[in-house]
Order: structure tokens, then sequence, then C-alpha cells
């Protein structure tokens, strides 16, 4: 019994690894990190996170969420884009990604008119889907980490959507090396959602309109 459990097992981790190496590979010719070489999209699509983290007691900036603003300002001020949308997750009245997102553009030199929120971007999955269905997105720019890039297009395409992508700075450093650690786990999340379950989005609602430059 034990040998079949450890044959399992084995298995099992070759085939997560074998998702995430897939993943990490296939979609990165859809991936810029260089804005004169990324073509231009009407709609830039910023995947939320929490714009502070706990580490050892005290509470800090996180990396990852201003480096996914940096960039999308980036874009929207070399003309990549015309338009931005912040989807994140509002669970809670005291837990708020979009509108913290949209603040803080606006202190980037976005202008507020041109910012549009997406409040059910529970996951990457919400997000990508609510993107099309609820705001009409096709060809769009997905904006966040590489990493996490990968793993949205995968989900983008699984879904018949074309957008590309544009990777923000990365966050090198012990934190990094858990997410990207967590990632691998969720890239095989996303594998049985899409592949398997054909999970939906937890909410969708009504179709909402995007305003942006020059519309």
């Amino acid at each position: 019994m034990i040998i079949i459990l450890s044959g399992l097992l084995f298995f099992f981790t070759v085939f997560v690894l074998s998702i995430d190496w897939y993943i990490g590979s296939k979609f990165n010719q859809f991936i810029y990190s260089d804005l004169d070489q990324i073509p231009k999209r009407k709609i830039a699509l910023v995947l939320g996170t929490s714009k502070y983290v706990n580490f050892g007691g005290k509470i800090y900036y996180n990396a990852y969420y201003v480096y996914r603003l940096s960039a999308a300002a980036k874009l929207y001020q070399a003309g990549k884009v015309d338009g931005i949308l912040v989807s994140g997750d509002n669970s809670s009245q005291n837990y708020d990604e979009p509108t913290n997102m949209t603040q803080d553009l606006i202190e980037l030199g976005i202008p507020a008119n041109y910012i549009t929120q997406d409040y059910a971007g529970f996951r990457t999955l919400d997000s990508i889907v609510r993107a099309q269905k609820i705001f009409g997105l096709e060809n769009y720019t997905i904006v966040s980490q590489k990493f996490h890039c990968q793993r949205a297009l995968y989900i983008a395409q699984s879904k018949e959507q074309t957008p590309i992508a544009f990777a923000a700075s990365d966050v090198k450093s012990v934190r990094g090396l858990k997410t990207r650690l967590r990632e691998v786990l969720a890239r095989f999340k996303a594998f049985l959602d899409c592949q398997i379950l054909n999970v939906g989005p937890k909410f969708l609602g009504e179709k909402e309109i995007i305003n942006y430059r020059g519309r």
C-alpha cells in the first residue's frame, strides 16, 4: 500500500509541475516588458492584490501592488492604453482593492474618468471572465507580475479571449519565493477550474461601460 501511495504521489507531483511548466512557458510570447514593443490596446486590466502586507507583525506597502499600479500608469502615459479597468476584491466594507487602486492611480496622474472599477474580481478567474462578460473586453492588456500574467493568459485563452500582458516588476525576496511556490498550486487550480470543473465567477450581474480616452 505504501508503494502504491508513494507512486500516486509521485505521478501527481509530476502532473502538477507539468501544468506549472506548461503555463509558464506557453504564454511568454504574449507578455511584454518593454513599453516600446507592446502593441496598443484600448484598455488595461489591472489584477488586484492587497495594498498592505503584514510581515513580522508590522504593516508594509505590498510591492506587488505598487509595481502593478506603476506599470499601468506607464502604459497609459505612453499612450499604449486609453483606459484602465481595476479588478479586485471588495468582499467587505473594510477591504476594497478597486477603490485603493483607483485612488493611487489618480495620484500617479491617471484621470479619474478613465479608470473603471470591477468590485467583484475576487480571484483571477473572476477578473478575466468579467472583463469579457461584464465589460465587453476581448483584446486588452493584462497588468500584473509575469508569473501571474502567465496564469491569467491561460485562463483568458481557455475562455476564448485574446489579450496580451504587460509584466510589472517582480518582487525579489523571500516573500517573492513563497508567492512563486503558491503559484504552482494556483496554476493547478486554474487547470481544474478551466478544463475539468468549468467553474464560473462568483458574481456576474449587469453589463457595464468602460470610459476611455478618445471615446
